[in-house]
């Protein structure tokens, strides 16, 4: 079955996009509602940074040492065939702005639409896809933990029910929630938690949306929040149909496994598919993805190239509210794994450009 291949992009390594701080006039228990005034877009300088050893477009990304240094895994090559699909990590030291090549992920092919995170000093890749030369996909339940200290891959456990295209985040540095994807079966509601310290699994309470896959979000303050993805079409046509739905969950602070969900108001914009998103403090950031689903070369079920939105918006955890930042962020990019936070600010490795070529560039969207 093909699949709508989604997820986001950066903004050029030149432009700082500054974020207001949170606002904290309001209670934590109110309402959400709707913000969407913007805010101002300086130019302010940053740390040279070189491109990545290779443009890659649907990487999985992660963090570790509080954002010093950044992990790029997998994803596809400019020539967009099955056979660019790379097992290849590439590691970004932040300080000094350069690239080295780190050991591939361990499996006889690369992947797509995994999901990755960094923890306990481990950075831990999750499920996602293969593609055969006949264009078939298999979805993997692979888990993969890189240990940074010894410089190599283990195999930890299986996921439950294997996914590609998931929103993942982290709470207390251990529980790694893998929230929704697609399943052998479809779209899934799922919100399967891995525990770092244990190498175990359990469920948590499922997401009441529509279940959904390529969806974006992130956690933080113990907040779980995406938007949009994909969802089942049930007419004829194309398989997926957009969703435009937008869901909080706070995670009980004694029960990892218990999560109250909440509907909230649409965001600004009009994303639907593969934004790139990612925790900032106390707020979810959004960015780019694309208006309508597309498969892995970036090309619509009509073998039309996706149209890229520009919008760059947050969810502001403190004050509950939406916030636009930049309805034009400049070079955005679609299809790549997350915003990642460092002491620059929320940077974004490698994806689509809107010509629909692939960029080795680094985009920092938000400053510090």
């Amino acid at each position: 079955m093909k699949k709508l291949f989604f997820i986001l992009v950066p903004v050029c390594a030149v432009f700082l996009l500054a974020l207001d701080q949170p606002r904290n006039d309001q209670s934590k228990n109110d309402q959400p509602r709707t913000d969407q005034t913007k805010t101002d877009q300086p130019k302010i300088d940053q740390p040279r940074i070189g491109p990545m050893p290779k443009a890659v477009s649907g990487n999985a990304v992660a963090s570790l040492k509080g954002g010093l240094e950044l992990y790029s895994v997998m994803g596809i090559e400019e020539k967009k065939t099955w056979d660019a699909i790379s097992n290849q990590m590439y590691i970004l030291h932040v300080p000094s702005g350069k690239w080295r090549v780190g050991p591939p992920v361990p499996g006889v092919a690369g992947r797509l639409g995994a999901s990755a995170i960094g923890a306990r000093g481990q950075v831990f890749v999750f499920g996602g896809y293969t593609v055969d030369g006949r264009g078939e996909e298999t979805i993997l339940p692979d888990v993969n933990s890189f240990v940074v200290s010894e410089k190599r891959w283990f195999r930890a456990d299986d996921i439950p029910t294997p996914v590609e295209g998931a929103v993942i985040g982290a709470a207390q540095n251990r529980y790694v929630y893998l929230v929704g994807g697609r399943a052998k079966n479809g779209p899934v509601n799922n919100v399967q938690v891995y525990d770092a310290e244990k190498n175990t699994w359990s469920q948590a309470t499922p997401f009441p949306g529509a279940p959904v896959f390529g969806h974006a979000g992130s956690l933080a303050d113990e907040t779980i929040v995406y938007v949009d993805g994909a969802k089942k079409n049930p007419a004829a046509g194309s398989p997926y149909i957009a969703s435009d739905e937008c869901w909080m969950g706070k995670i009980d602070h004694k029960d990892p496994n218990k999560i109250a969900w909440s509907k909230l108001p649409p965001h600004p914009g009009t994303g639907r598919f593969g934004i790139v998103s990612g925790a900032v403090p106390h707020r979810i950031l959004f960015s780019g993805g694309t208006t309508k689903g597309h498969l892995y070369t970036g090309l619509d079920y009509d073998g039309k190239p996706v149209q890229l939105a520009t919008m760059t918006f947050a969810y502001e955890l403190r004050s509950n509210q939406w916030q636009t930042i930049t309805e034009k962020t400049f070079d955005v990019r679609a299809d790549t794994g997350a915003i990642l936070w460092t002491p620059v600010g929320g940077m974004v490795l490698g994806g689509m450009r809107e010509d629909g070529t692939f960029s080795p560039r680094i985009v920092v969207v938000v400053g510090k």
